[in-house]
C-alpha cells in the first residue's frame, strides 16, 4: 500500500481539528444578532487591513499573492 493510501487524510484545513470547529460553531450559535453585526462592523475597522470586493475570476490570484506574502 502506498504511503498516501495508508495515511489518514484530515477533513480539516491545516491547524484545524474537530474541537476547534466545535468551538467556532458554539461561538457563532451563541451570538445575538446585535453581537454578530458588531463583530462584522469591527472587521472594517481592523488596523492594517482593507475590505474590498474582488471579481470572482481574480480571487485565486489574490489568494496566491496573500499566501506568498505570508510565506515571505
Amino acid at each position: 500500500m502506498s504511503r498516501i493510501a495508508s495515511s489518514k487524510l484530515s477533513p480539516f484545513p491545516p491547524g484545524w481539528n474537530e474541537e476547534r470547529v466545535r468551538k467556532v460553531l458554539v461561538h457563532y450559535d451563541a451570538q445575538s444578532e446585535d453581537e454578530a453585526v458588531a463583530e462584522d462592523e469591527a472587521a472594517y475597522e481592523t488596523p492594517g487591513q482593507t475590505i474590498m470586493e474582488v471579481p470572482t475570476d481574480l480571487v485565486s490570484a489574490v489568494r496566491e499573492l496573500i499566501a506568498k506574502r505570508h510565506a515571505a
